[in-house]
């Protein structure tokens, strides 16, 4: 087993006017019918609102603590603004408390800064980006991840993405200056089934181990293979089948996550 340490967070409470009861549902919709299979139990954890649109446009804020985020991967900053507001945003590496951030058009290029992708320079490694102007950030939003300003093409800047697939996106999106922080967390190892259970996981039974009316790999005498290519409990290919929908937006990729578009 292993874990972070946190030696870099703050040892101070959330701010309770940014925080939120979070429902647990248990992967089951509003009939109680289950439709996502293995969630449920858990930790009790408060959601925390994050500033994902980065409107504060012209007003400075200061870092005044790094937190831990039971919701995500990523570190969250508590950012106090000049005019009295408290925000929460990602963290990006190598923010600390002090560092003062600021939001607009005409800011410096320094980490935790946000702005258009017009404003970027090429080669630029951003996080939170706007997959619409204005929408506030969709993209990028976990640990140790990061995109990059690859070209700008007209009213189009070109991302490098952490899955690899070079999208266009319009010059106005907005993204933050810098890489998610919390890089080691790929590293940890949970180390027993707890860890899971903590998180809200519930166990997963494997096809072959079912009979053949809870699952297309079960039944047949002693270990037995599947007999057919991988399939899901519902029949539909399990390996190799795609699972992107069509969308008006797939001109906009230029390069694949797996191939050339």
């Amino acid at each position: 087993m292993s874990g972070a340490t946190f030696e870099e967070l703050s040892k101070v409470a959330p701010e309770k006017s940014l925080l939120v009861t979070l429902k647990k549902k248990g992967g089951r919709n509003s009939r109680g019918v289950l439709t996502v299979r293995h969630r449920g139990g858990g930790s009790k954890r408060k959601l925390r609102l994050i500033d994902f649109k980065r409107d504060k446009i012209g007003v400075p804020g200061k870092v005044a603590s790094l937190e831990y985020d039971p919701n995500r991967s990523a570190r969250i900053a508590l950012i106090h603004y000049v005019d009295g507001e408290k925000r929460y945003i990602l963290a990006p590496l190598g923010i600390k408390p002090g560092d003062t951030i600021r939001s607009g058009e005409d800011v410096d290029i320094r980490i935790g800064n946000a702005l258009s992708l017009a404003s970027i320079p090429v080669g630029t490694s951003v996080h939170n980006v706007e997959f619409e102007p204005g929408k506030g950030g969709k993209l990028v939003h976990s640990a140790g991840n990061s995109a990059r300003v690859m070209s700008k093409e007209g009213k189009y800047v070109v991302l490098e993405l952490p899955s690899g697939e070079l999208r266009k996106f319009h010059q106005k999106c907005w993204a933050t200056v810098g890489q998610i922080g919390n890089v080691d967390h790929g590293s940890v190892k949970l180390g027993k089934a707890g860890s899971k259970r903590w998180r809200g996981k519930r166990p997963v039974v494997r096809g072959s181990a079912m009979t053949p009316r809870d699952h297309p790999h079960g039944g047949g005498e002693g270990k037995a293979p599947l007999g057919m290519p991988p399939k899901t409990p519902w029949g539909k290919p399990a390996l190799g089948g795609k699972t992107r929908r069509r969308k008006t937006s797939d001109k906009m990729i230029l390069k694949g996550r797996k191939q050339d578009v």
